[in-house]
């Protein structure tokens, strides 16, 4: 089951005050970027992060995205927007931003 378009839009809604939120549509599903660091994506209308070590302390449940994916957590309640801000930071803490590519 592919991400509803209103579920995608409710996330964005949820995260509309975090300047440098990204959203990528890939193969039916979102990615998420923050500052230019992918730090998770929403799969099966369903938001999930990267595990990381800055984020453990969350305790967020494990969810795998996709079949043949590692698993990263869920973050079960969308409501509480600086809960959901304060994850999101934590989680890019431990990750690089993209770099772009060279063309030769």
């Amino acid at each position: 089951m592919a991400t509803t378009k209103d579920f995608q839009e409710y996330v964005l809604e949820q995260f509309a005050d975090l300047e440098g939120i990204v959203c990528r549509p890939m193969m039916g599903e979102y990615l998420l970027y923050y500052n230019s660091i992918l730090f998770g994506g929403i799969y099966d209308n369903r938001v999930l992060v990267k595990i990381v070590e800055s984020n453990f302390h969350f305790q967020m449940g494990k969810e795998i995205p996709y079949k043949g994916a590692k698993p990263m957590y869920m973050i079960d309640s969308l409501e509480h927007k600086e809960h959901l801000y304060e994850i999101v930071v934590a989680t890019c803490k431990d990750l690089k931003p993209k770099e772009k590519k060279r063309i030769k």
